[in-house]
């Protein structure tokens, strides 16, 4: 009688665990089926919103006078719109975003140090921006100075300095070594001499972005190069296009380039619902602020993209 009792414990105790399980296990099954749902619900949403956001730029990029070189990417899921990514276009000061990786490369080949102090020249003191311009010749700045002013405040005088020191030999193999198919380094910041007869640096919205890519990636030389090339670009002090019409307490990472026709910006927009990189560089015969405001409304389009992505 014990051991027929036992036995029938046992069923029963057996039955019960077998009949939890399969409770808990079909609960467990439809919450995963659940959220299965709401994933796939949210990324229907994501791309209709990004289909809505490609006809946008379609539509801007139609009814601007002049000419655009864009590329969008989301760098979560990797979709990008793009629209004359590799037209070339004088790249203005967008040609330090290079110039500055092609520096770190430098750093980091041993050529170089970010300590290594460098005098200013009557060969490389030239008018534009920045603030090196009102400085005494034979004044002396260290290369992590360089940089920063080079990028934060788009310095003429300190691009120069730095591609004085590198040498525009090593900058430009460099630029093909990292894979920038179509950007040059041909002549110095503000040389109009070498302007006038026709000697330009150009760049493509293609370029600019596989560069700041790497950046945001960590893949530029390391990951430590990466954050401290992203750290230069976030404090850019010239807010007229990209950030223009974004919530100050969004953070940008960018570049722009002025000068006569053309009027670029390119960088990263971080968000709290993903982050997005941005390029667009634009040429046209009509107002800088024309090309500003072009550039500032794609831009404030795409972060409102964002801001509404799984509401």
């Amino acid at each position: 009688m014990k051991g027929m009792f036992r036995r029938i414990t046992s069923i029963l105790l057996l039955a019960v665990v077998l009949t939890a399980t399969g409770y808990f296990s079909y609960h467990a099954y439809g919450a995963y089926q659940q959220t299965r749902r709401k994933e796939q619900q949210a990324l229907e949403q994501k791309k209709a919103a990004w289909r809505s956001l490609k006809r946008y730029i379609s539509r801007q990029t139609a009814s601007y006078k002049g000419r655009a070189g864009i590329v969008i990417k989301d760098l979560e899921t990797g979709w990008v719109y793009t629209c004359q990514s590799e037209r070339l276009f004088p790249s203005a000061s967008m040609v330090k975003i290079p110039i500055m990786a092609a520096v770190f490369q430098a750093v980091h080949d041993g050529k170089i140090s970010l300590d290594q102090m460098v005098t200013m020249t009557s060969r490389d003191q030239v008018s534009g921006s920045g603030i090196l311009k009102t400085m005494p010749l034979g004044s002396r700045y260290s290369v992590r100075k360089l940089m920063r002013l080079m990028i934060t405040r788009s310095d003429n005088t300190a691009a120069n300095m730095l591609i004085s020191l590198v040498g525009r030999n090593y900058i430009n193999s460099y630029f093909k070594r990292i894979g920038l198919k179509n950007t040059n380094l041909s002549r110095k910041m503000m040389d109009f001499s070498q302007r006038r007869k026709g000697v330009e640096n150009y760049t493509t919205a293609r370029d600019v972005s596989l560069l700041l890519e790497k950046m945001y990636k960590g893949s530029f030389i390391n990951a430590k190069v990466s954050r401290q090339c992203l750290a230069l670009l976030k404090l850019q002090k010239v807010k007229d296009r990209i950030p223009r019409q974004l919530p100050k307490e969004v953070v940008v990472a960018h570049k722009t380039g002025l000068e006569r026709s053309v009027c670029h910006d390119a960088g990263i927009v971080f968000t709290e619902k993903g982050d997005f990189l941005i390029c667009i560089l634009t040429k046209s015969k009509g107002a800088f602020r024309t090309s500003k405001e072009f550039i500032a409304r794609i831009a404030s389009y795409t972060y409102n993209t964002y801001k509404m992505k799984g509401s």
